[in-house]
């Protein structure tokens, strides 16, 4: 036994799937200790979008850290704070019409979710939250609560109370109206649902097999929570700061979120950040009401800021991001199109392969592991492969991917897959 295994909590997770010891990594390729290399369609769960070391932003941290300027500073002023909130202010909120206050909750997106929630309660005076099917909002408590997975709700030990869970989009394949139980409960003083304080939902549910809501649903879901004046929250974790193809995955529909939750790529480097937004009418927090010891990450504020003022402050990056997109989609399709009821799921560099047949979609990641590629799998069951690209990959780059996603398929199930390459 290695130390990982003596020593190490049996709760590891990844490290059993992908049975290596990566040493380095560049860009969209990571190296193990023995010399191998992987083509890295996992993006550290999607906070790697811009890849791993990217220059852009390491230069910037390397020069920041050997400054002696300030790391830790929970919710002290700093310079670093100071241009991150300035240029996350021009590059993404103002050319948006976006008004919102920017909170700094802690450095994780499960510790964004937590104030969202605490807030959304806090300005209502109501308990209620509702969240949907197959839902992951994170494994601290609250976000437990709002989360389908019941393996990760067991995990709690405790009742998670004081939500409810409704349809996701396609949860009823078409068969009823989008929010027929919702819009008659709330309506109906006899239906027994107290009115929430908030509804929650993902736009492509990353964790719950890479299902994509629709505009239209969207658009709907905001109406109902308009009318009903129960707050609206996006969680944007996983499909924000441009995993989707915008800088935030609800821009098609046309919505405005009364909360958003953001953390993973925020930061652009892996480092620790998250933020939660919210229209400033509802910033009535008392201060240190809700607070955390690692919530001034100035490391993070200065790879964050390098990001969004490299990538984001014209629609280059939204092109390039465009065409690899169109690529990947084409590539998943030529895979799925092999296998009887195989389709592809999910939205932007956030899309995989559904496979009805138990245990395909882990067999094929498996084997892609074998063959240079890490993917990881999606769904109650495992049922989806999911891909998630760095948006700074190059198109030859996602290719080599695609091959070798393509050959693992092949392999697993028996059947010839028609890829041909677009590079």
């Amino acid at each position: 036994m290695d130390i990982f295994e003596s020593l190490e909590s049996e709760v590891r997770c990844y490290c059993r799937s992908w049975d290596t010891v990566f040493e380095r990594a560049a860009g969209s390729t990571l190296y193990s200790e023995d010399g191998r290399e992987y083509v890295d369609f996992f993006s550290g769960a999607g906070a790697l979008n811009y890849g791993h070391n990217n220059p852009v932003l390491l230069r910037p941290l390397v020069e920041y850290l050997l400054s002696g300027a300030i790391v830790h500073s929970l919710d002290m002023k700093t310079p670093a704070k100071r241009r991150f909130l300035e240029t996350f202010q021009e590059v993404i909120l103002q050319p948006r019409s976006m008004d919102y206050k920017v909170m700094f909750p802690g450095p994780t997106g499960t510790n964004s979710v937590e104030a969202a929630l605490k807030l959304a309660r806090k300005a209502t005076g109501r308990q209620q939250v509702l969240s949907f099917t197959n839902a992951f909002h994170g494994m601290t408590l609250g976000s437990l609560s709002v989360t389908g997975n019941s393996m990760k709700r067991q995990g709690a030990g405790v009742p998670l109370t004081n939500t409810t869970s409704m349809p996701y989009d396609g949860f009823f394949d078409g068969q009823a109206p989008d929010f027929l139980w919702l819009r008659h409960a709330l309506e109906d003083s006899g239906s027994g649902l107290d009115k929430p304080a908030a509804v929650i939902v993902e736009t492509v549910q990353g964790e719950g097999g890479l299902r994509a809501a629709r505009a239209s649903w969207l658009r709907g879901l905001a109406e109902l929570c308009h009318d009903h004046g129960i707050l609206l929250i996006v969680d944007d974790v996983q499909a924000g700061c441009g995993r989707t193809g915008t800088f935030f995955s609800f821009e098609e529909a046309g919505i405005t979120p009364d909360i958003i939750t953001l953390s993973k790529s925020i930061s652009g480097f892996g480092l620790p950040l998250a933020l939660t937004l919210f229209r400033p009418e509802l910033d009535i927090w008392k201060p240190g009401e809700h607070n955390g010891t690692f919530r001034g990450h100035n490391p993070a504020f200065v790879t964050g800021t390098a990001a969004l003022d490299h990538f984001w402050r014209d629609g280059r990056f939204e092109a390039h991001v465009a065409a690899l997109i169109g690529q990947l989609h084409d590539g998943l399709a030529r895979i799925a199109a092999s296998v009887e009821g195989a389709t592809v799921r999910g939205r932007g560099l956030l899309a995989g392969i559904y496979y009805p047949s138990p245990g395909t979609a882990e067999k094929i990641a498996a084997e892609s592991f074998a063959r240079g590629l890490l993917l990881e799998t999606s769904g109650p069951e495992s049922e989806v492969l999911k891909t998630m690209p760095a948006l700074t990959i190059s198109a030859q780059e996602l290719q080599k991917g695609l091959d070798i996603l393509a050959g693992a398929a092949e392999s697993v199930t028996g059947i010839p897959v028609a890829l041909v390459s677009s590079v």
